[in-house]
């Protein structure tokens, strides 16, 4: 029975360890959902979800969105001088000439227009008077009377549509918008596309189709004078006044070359002070020390706060954005560089020594065919990193094509051209992609693909 007893009390002990193994294990299983459930509620509660849920506007969301690849011929009465006006967006640069109207509108007058809308919705402007037709429910009527403006709608319509005060009456419907205050009488047609991407109205190749235009560039006759109509296109799209492709060219090169000075100046500025940094290469602690304090400082600050500090001291501009992510990206090449120094191996050093080399030639054939894979592949990445950041440096500096998509956005242009901005933004990161992994095969695997 003692012996039987002694085997019996390590099964036990074995027992109570394995349940208490199990015990913790179904802890953590319950403990570990519970955990997180707590910190999104404590989200919930702290961000406020419920007040952000109901300041949401679903309706602004769905116009923004509909603006990104849709625009709107604005037909506007101006109520106290007179005179009718068709203009895409509303610009000046869009507004069509007194020969010329969109095949919806049908001029009526000199004050007046039949607009056909969307759906078949309708719109009539005769003078400062307005008319909508909404199919199946009816016309809404608005006209000015002195400073009053008076709103005439079926009970049909859905209050929603309309936001109406002694001011300003706004008719919001599927088919289209009209705005109607004491200064104008405004309707928009919507329609799908970037309306005078290519051609301004005032160009001779403006609304002709691609058959037409690969026609004309072929062996048509010239349209411009002194200019073959090939040339008198290309000119006629780089300096197109309503979407400037050529600003915007000018642009993505400003934030390309933003990215590249201030990578490459980071890497050379970076590369001499990481051989300081090293233990393997500099014996004095408190110099080593130093300098790496200094990349701390350089990289712990945010590329952000840089560029806001060197605008401040050096102006706006591109190059002021460029210094910004040098000198973050000298802390954070630093230490990478220092770190792989530290990691070379000293056998390749010391056969080059024993030729007899200096030095520097130790350096130049020891070490760094060692640390070049390493060095190349973190600058290529931070290259194109850094130009996705510069897209945003320069909305703070004033230069790039973050400089334009931030005009855009404030001045409460229509969003097809922000669209537009950001595409190309996206392109432009996509093509520096592209191109860093091809300088990295070539350069660092000698264009081997494996």
């Amino acid at each position: 029975m003692a012996m039987l007893d002694a085997t019996e009390a390590p099964l036990d002990d074995l027992r109570r360890a394995a349940d208490a193994a199990f015990a913790r294990k179904r802890l953590i299983g319950f403990a570990a959902p519970l955990a997180v459930l707590v910190y999104f509620a404590y989200i919930f509660v702290a961000f406020n979800i419920l007040e952000l849920a109901e300041r949401a506007r679903m309706d602004n969301a769905a116009v923004l969105v509909s603006d990104a690849y849709s625009y709107k011929t604005h037909v506007t009465h101006n109520n106290r001088t007179g005179g009718l006006t068709i203009a895409v967006e509303g610009e000046k640069k869009g507004t069509y000439p007194e020969n010329m109207v969109p095949d919806f509108v049908t001029k009526t007058g000199d004050d007046a227009a039949q607009i056909t809308l969307s759906k078949g919705y309708t719109a009539q402007i005769d003078g400062s008077s307005l008319w909508l037709d909404v199919p199946g429910r009816g016309t809404i009527h608005v006209a000015v009377e002195g400073r009053n403006i008076i709103l005439d709608a079926p009970a049909t319509i859905p209050p929603n549509w309309i936001s109406a005060s002694k001011a300003r009456v706004d008719i919001t419907t599927p088919g289209g918008r009209a705005i109607v205050t004491r200064a104008r009488t405004e309707v928009f047609h919507y329609a799908f596309g970037w309306e005078l991407f290519w051609f301004t109205l005032d160009s001779p190749f403006y609304g002709k189709s691609l058959g037409e235009l690969v026609s004309l560039a072929m062996h048509g006759p010239p349209l411009v004078q002194g200019k073959g109509n090939l040339s008198a296109m290309v000119s006629d799209v780089w300096n197109n006044e309503m979407w400037r492709h050529k600003d915007v060219m000018w642009a993505i090169f400003e934030t390309i070359l933003m990215a590249f000075l201030g990578t490459m100046g980071a890497a050379l500025v970076a590369l001499p002070l990481a051989f300081i940094a090293a233990r393997n290469f500099n014996r004095l602690a408190p110099v080593r020390f130093a300098v790496r304090r200094v990349f701390d400082f350089v990289r712990g600050v945010d590329g952000l706060i840089w560029t806001i500090i060197l605008s401040r001291a050096f102006g706006p501009g591109p190059l002021t954005g460029a210094l910004a992510i040098l000198l973050t990206d000298t802390g954070s090449f630093g230490k990478m560089f220092s770190e792989a120094l530290e990691n070379v191996d000293n056998k390749q050093i010391e056969g080059i020594q024993s030729t007899g080399a200096t030095p520097l030639q130790r350096y130049r054939f020891g070490v760094i065919p060692q640390i070049t894979p390493v060095f190349l592949s973190q600058i290529l990445y931070y290259l194109e990193s850094n130009t996705r950041s510069a897209t945003v440096i320069g909305a703070i500096t004033g230069g790039g094509i973050g400089l334009l998509l931030t005009q855009a956005i404030i001045t409460q242009k229509d969003w097809e051209e922000v669209s537009y901005y950001i595409v190309l933004i996206i392109v432009m990161v996509m093509v520096m992609d592209w191109v860093s992994g091809i300088l990295r095969r070539r350069l660092i695997s000698g264009g081997n693909d494996t």
